[in-house]
């Protein structure tokens, strides 16, 4: 089906659904790479155009990736909920948009917001974000509420969870150690203290599973450890005994995409029901730890649509929340500005996509976290990653992610530091987990209303964990 609009006496074409989509699409260079993006400002803005006048109902009747060959398509389509979309199915895009809105201010927003949710598919809800300014993103954002808990409480309204990112090169354990008192002394780990291992090798996961859980037990904290090894690694070392708290995996919109993940639907699902075998959580039973990123299936090469047409890679990105919602998990996040340049540009590019994800997540029933980060050939600062992270928080992030100094040293990329988490809980008045601050208390490292002491680390109750 060919659309058309006309605009300043200018007739534009898009050919069918997944060419609206695109062309719709805010300016971003991976899909100027893909070939799919807005040739001007105003071919874009007809196609928002006429995306604004679709009925919702277009996107349960045309595929953007072919229900025949697509698992995650088959998903999406079998697992939608009618009943929760039927208040809805009257609506066009714009139209969806104007009822996201108005809930912002309707006394029970919050509650319908978690109740329609089930009923949008991720097409529809990337369809919508496109149309939508970034105050838009945020406003809706903030007024979703998404719980999910293990060993402690995230998503809670109020509240900011942090994950302690302690990387090393050579996985050696004192710095892996040094690195947790840091982000400990300094409020963070209450999403979860994870690990990218250096190796995959079921031998260095375990060993670093037994660090983490050592410590853990040794000054009784309440968090959740997780080392990233590949989603099968984790499934061995489940029925090895191994202390695994979540289990970690990269996901993406498209079977291809997560083909080259080296995963399927079916190979989640029994990583999902393995970690809730052994029964680990204390206040909850989420155990799925997943990552994912704009421009993930585009760089596998799998990110065509129907027809045989580019896929625009937020819509993709999308589609990768429905399988994360599959899974139930307890940590979801975006890698926004990880991938690089090829796909977020700049600043610019970085921080819509973060708050488009953001957005997206959410109101699919996520327990939406941002990795705030860029890469260091890409146009874009501390400055861009201040302002993402402040918007982020203005919206209800879940939790973010910390790396001491803000510098990956093993990855080599830029996130946010302990002290960034510290400044927007501070600002915005935010808290950590409910669980995990009643543990800072005890220990003295917080006050009554939750803010971080100054401590010497010699005086720390933590001070032998570096030299452990």
């Amino acid at each position: 089906m060919r659309y058309r609009q006309t605009l300043r006496g200018h007739t534009y074409e898009f050919t069918g659904l997944v060419d609206v989509l695109a062309k719709a699409t805010p300016a971003r260079s991976g899909d100027e790479l893909a070939g799919c993006a807005a040739e001007s400002d105003a071919q874009r803005a007809a196609a928002a155009w006429v995306l604004a006048d679709l009925p919702l109902t277009v996107f349960l009747e045309q595929a953007v990736v072919p229900y025949e060959t697509d698992e995650i398509t088959r998903l999406i389509i079998d697992t939608h909920d009618r009943t929760a979309f039927a208040p809805l199915a009257q609506l066009t895009v714009g139209g969806l948009r104007d009822w996201l809105l108005e809930q912002v201010v309707a006394p029970d927003g919050a509650r319908r917001l978690r109740e329609v949710g089930p009923g949008l598919t991720p097409e529809m809800v990337a369809a919508v974000s496109k149309l939508m300014r970034n105050q838009d993103l945020v406003a809706v954002a903030r007024r979703i509420e998404v719980t999910a808990a293990f060993r402690t409480t995230i998503g809670v309204p109020g509240r900011l969870a942090t994950r302690l990112q302690p990387n090393h090169p050579t996985d050696d354990p004192r710095g892996i150690a040094a690195g947790m008192l840091d982000g400990l002394l300094l409020g963070s780990g209450d999403a979860v203290v994870g690990i990218n291992p250096a190796t995959d090798s079921p031998q260095a996961t375990t060993a670093l599973l037994e660090l983490l859980d050592d410590i853990r037990m040794r000054y009784d904290i309440p968090m959740q450890s997780c080392v990233l090894s590949h989603v099968t690694t984790t499934i061995g070392l489940i029925e090895q005994g191994a202390p695994v708290d979540l289990v970690f995996q990269s996901v993406a919109g498209t079977e291809g995409a997560n083909r080259g993940f080296g995963v399927d639907l079916a190979i989640l699902r029994e990583a999902d029901e393995a970690g809730r075998s052994l029964g680990r959580g204390t206040v909850g039973s989420n155990v799925m730890y997943l990552e994912t990123g704009q421009g993930s299936a585009l760089s596998a090469g799998a990110h065509l649509g129907t027809d045989g047409r580019p896929v625009d890679q937020q819509t993709l990105e999308a589609r990768a929340y429905a399988v994360a919602r599959e899974l139930r998990p307890l940590l979801v996040n975006t890698v926004v500005g990880f991938i690089g340049p090829e796909y977020l540009y700049d600043g610019k590019q970085i921080i819509r996509a973060g708050l488009e994800d953001h957005f997206c997540g959410k109101l699919l029933g996520l327990p939406m976290g941002v990795d705030v980060c860029y890469t260091n050939h890409a146009e874009a600062d501390q400055n861009d990653m201040d302002t993402l992270l402040s918007l982020l928080g203005l919206a209800g992030v879940a939790f973010v992610i910390t790396v001491p100094g803000a510098d990956d040293i093993m990855l080599g990329y830029q996130s946010l530091s302990f002290h960034d988490a510290l400044y927007l809980r501070n600002v915005l008045g935010l808290r950590a987990a409910p669980e995990f601050e009643t543990w800072l208390q005890r220990q003295g490292m917080a006050d009554s209303g939750g803010r971080i002491l100054p401590l010497d680390p010699s005086q720390s109750p933590l001070r032998g964990l570096a030299a452990s």
